[in-house]
């Protein structure tokens, strides 16, 4: 099983800029991908950015050119590096994990992190 730890979540000003870690531990090697979810009060939650064992990233639409995702694979960290931040950024953000086992998937999730964008 993996075990994820986030870090990096806080208050910030619009314009601003945060950058998200996620530690994982446990069955690091069978990671296939991972990414960053969030979830604002009365929301569904939501993709913001992801990234394969390959290096392949993809993106919300919402914050396409701000945030930037990357690993460093030493670490068994994935980071969510967020800037020009907006009030409607402002949620829960949530770390996710995909192990595969050979034909076998399974879904880890960390605690979540808030980050709060206002003026």
């Amino acid at each position: 099983q993996v075990q994820l730890v986030e870090s990096g979540g806080g208050l910030v000003q619009p314009g601003g800029s945060l950058r998200l870690s996620c530690a994982a531990s446990g069955s690091i090697f069978s990671i296939a991908a991972m990414g960053w979810y969030r979830q604002a009060p009365g929301k569904q939650r939501e993709l913001v950015a992801s990234i394969t064992s390959g290096g392949s990233t993809n993106y919300a639409d919402s914050v396409k050119g701000r945030f930037t995702i990357s690993r460093d694979n030493a670490k068994n960290t994935v980071y969510l590096q967020m800037n020009s931040l907006k009030p409607e950024d402002t949620a829960v953000y949530f770390c996710n994990a995909n192990r595969v086992v050979g034909i076998a998937q399974y879904g880890y999730w960390g605690q979540g992190t808030q980050v709060t964008v206002s003026s």
